[in-house]
């Protein structure tokens, strides 16, 4: 039973990434889970803490976020492609959640420095820290494509462990990127979404082991979305000051707290760099 429940949530979680600007309304969704539109939502919020409303809300602001420090599209468009009628009621909707209109977001850039503001070779600052980590398991869903796009993968992976149970035998929520994305085409990009590990691996999903060693770790506080900025600072400005060379292993984010019950100003991000 649990494994029914389990592929009807992660059909509705498909759906709503794959579909920001689609039908969200409670019967779309409810007939994307193959239930009545009275009992999906109930199993919904308790499978995910969130309602329906909730999720898509933030699955969409984080869309149009993303697409706002990416790219040159105006906000009306992405208003409109993230699913809001007008761009009116999308400024309400992103200041209410960012703090922020979609236009001073976008200025403000990367955070916490303005990406605008800087001149070429110039970087944000982040406290950098080195420290002995010793090995670890991680274990989720791999995730394929554009790694901005992979919080789809970790709303499936919290949904897989909700209905199985499997809460106990994870440890921090973490993301293991294999590729470079500047020299990889992005439907190639590979990733685990998913925690650190005790116990027995399930057999769907993706494991690997972290080595030990010593690890250059960047203390990212902020939007996900603004992320790419703090890579930007770690490889652009610290590493070639630091004297280290970084080892032949995939970089890790590990994220010390959760988007759902925290501000996306508040959100505190590990990115961590081993060092050869």
């Amino acid at each position: 039973m649990s494994q029914s429940y389990e592929k009807r949530m992660l059909r509705v979680l498909q759906y709503i990434h794959d579909n920001p600007a689609g039908d969200m309304s409670l019967d779309r969704l409810a007939d994307e889970a193959a239930m009545s539109r009275f009992h999906w939502h109930r199993v919904f919020r308790a499978m995910t803490g969130e309602t329906c409303a909730q999720a898509v809300r933030r699955v969409r602001l984080h869309r149009a976020a993303t697409m706002l420090l990416d790219s040159s599209t105006d906000p009306a468009r992405i208003a409109r492609d993230v699913g809001y009628d007008n761009a009116r009621s999308f400024a309400r909707a992103f200041q209410g959640h960012y703090g922020l209109s979609p236009s001073e977001f976008r200025k403000r850039g990367s955070f916490p420095a303005p990406l605008l503001t800087r001149r070429k070779g110039e970087f944000a600052m982040y406290p950098v820290t080195i420290r002995e980590e010793g090995v670890r398991k991680a274990a989720g869903l791999l995730h394929k494509g554009n790694y901005s796009e992979i919080g789809k993968s970790f709303e499936a992976f919290g949904a897989v462990c909700q209905s199985r149970n499997l809460w106990a035998q994870c440890g921090p929520m973490l993301g293991v990127y294999f590729d470079n994305p500047d020299d990889k085409a992005e439907a190639d990009l590979r990733s685990i979404a998913g925690a650190t590990w005790h116990g027995e691996v399930p057999e769907d999903f993706e494991s690997c082991e972290i080595p030990a060693g010593r690890y250059a770790v960047l203390t990212y506080t902020g939007p996900y979305a603004g992320i790419h900025g703090a890579y930007e600072a770690l490889f652009g400005e610290w590493l070639p000051k630091s004297g280290e060379m970084p080892a032949d292993t995939p970089c890790l984010e590990v994220y010390l707290n959760n988007p759902r019950d925290t501000a996306p100003d508040d959100l505190v991000t590990e990115i961590c760099l081993a060092l050869a």
